[in-house]
């Protein structure tokens, strides 16, 4: 076996343009559709992560601003949803089977002694958690009866606990939003990666948001039921719109003064395209790694023409065919193996390194576009391995037949 990986490296060594060739062919397909298939995962781990645990099954309603006179009313008219709505659709809508209310006001500052941090408060009641799937580390979430006894109790996000608690539990201390005293009760993990969010009850929010100079903007994110069929969601969509327009007084065919985004319809639209996105991905990758399995084909069938010759001598010396027939295959094998994972290290590598630029460089808005493009190991070693045996054909065939000519032909072979 010695002799045979020494005959090996001697080959190699003195056809280096040949070896380099043939190993660019193997790696090029490979490391491509590590790219592919990898980049493929990097978008649609991040369009999961910005659902997160969230429930899918919701609807999300918020106001808007007429575009139509109704009733004596003049058009551009805002359109603020209430807590009432929400009443209304818990009672009167029975595909509602619970509701998270929420209302951002943006820009605050929170300090606790010499520390501070920028931050943005999310206003919610108690389903809040639930429905937008939080993830709590410390304390508890927010309670209806924090909502109805108007306590100024606040939850945090751990990025915040890390610059303005450092070294000390938070819970039961009070921080400081623009003079305003809120105690911590909760720590949740980052829901925005590149600002920090805080929730605290919806009604303190409501009575106290105007010392922060914000417009409020309440939304209704309705957590529906027994809704398979996109027909049966358009109906109730339309239902909740007409009976909100006479809450409100607005033509119910003005479709500018309340907007609603279905999270279940868009999933939906989100798994169809990137399953399309896969199949064209898998029609490029394999078109990638056919190429280079033509290559590695043309390749050896030249080797092994060069090389006929030489098994002439061999031959001559009393080799046996099957050895010289075994020579060319290993030789196939070793090439295809090392280059083929070379080019699976360097996609890997170089998905790794799109990954942490991305994830140092967030989106302004907070979501990641791409993120954690993972690869299927078995994925990638089983192209690898068709690498390999197109390699043992592509090189068996040839040296078959050279093995098989006659010593004198084999020694006059291209001469």
């Amino acid at each position: 076996m010695k002799e045979l990986f020494e005959e090996i490296y001697s080959s190699v060594r003195k056809n280096k343009l040949r070896t380099v060739l043939t190993g660019f062919s193997i790696a090029w397909g490979i490391f491509m559709l590590s790219i592919l298939l990898g980049s493929g995962n990097g978008l649609m781990n991040a369009s999961m992560a910005n659902f997160g645990n969230m429930l899918i099954n919701t609807i999300e309603f918020g106001g808007g601003r007429t575009s139509m006179a109704y009733k004596g009313y003049g058009e551009k008219r805002s359109i603020a949803l209430t807590e009432r709505d929400a009443k209304i659709m818990l009672e009167e809508f029975p595909e509602v089977s619970d509701i998270s209310m929420e209302m951002y006001q943006w820009g605050g500052k929170a300090s606790y002694g010499n520390r501070f941090v920028n931050c943005n408060l999310c206003c919610v009641n108690e389903n809040y958690a639930l429905v937008k799937g939080v993830k709590l580390i410390l304390g508890r979430t927010l309670s209806r009866r924090d909502n109805e006894e108007l306590r100024k109790v606040i939850v945090i996000d751990d990025k915040a606990q890390k610059i303005l608690f450092p070294s000390e539990d938070p819970l039961g201390k009070d921080i400081n939003i623009n003079n305003t005293l809120f105690k911590v009760v909760g720590v949740v993990e980052s829901i925005w990666s590149n600002q920090s969010l805080f929730l605290i009850p919806l009604r303190v929010g409501v009575l106290v948001y105007e010392s922060f100079d914000y417009n409020a903007d309440l939304r209704l994110i309705t957590v529906i039921k027994g809704l398979e069929k996109a027909d049966d969601i358009d109906n109730f969509e339309n239902r909740v719109v007409e009976r909100l327009s006479v809450a409100h007084q607005f033509d119910p065919e003005d479709k500018r003064a309340i907007w609603h985004w279905n999270n279940l319809e868009e999933y939906k639209n989100m798994l169809m395209v990137f399953n399309g996105l896969n199949i064209f991905i898998w029609f490029i990758g394999l078109g990638t790694l056919m190429a280079g399995v033509v290559g590695v084909s043309n390749i050896m069938l030249v080797t092994v023409r060069e090389r006929t010759f030489e098994f002439g001598i061999r031959k001559a010396l009393g080799a046996k065919p099957s050895s010289i027939i075994r020579l060319i295959l290993y030789e196939s094998v070793i090439i295809t193996s090392l280059f083929g994972y070379i080019g699976m290290v360097l996609g890997i590598g170089v998905m790794e390194l799109v990954n942490n630029y991305m994830v140092n460089n967030p989106s302004a808005d907070g979501h990641p576009t791409f993120l954690n493009p993972t690869l299927d190991l078995s994925i990638m070693v089983s192209a690898t391995v068709v690498l390999v045996v197109a390699g043992l054909v592509a090189g068996y065939v040839p040296a078959r037949r050279a093995a098989r000519l006659k010593t004198i032909d084999a020694l006059r072979f291209n001469k």
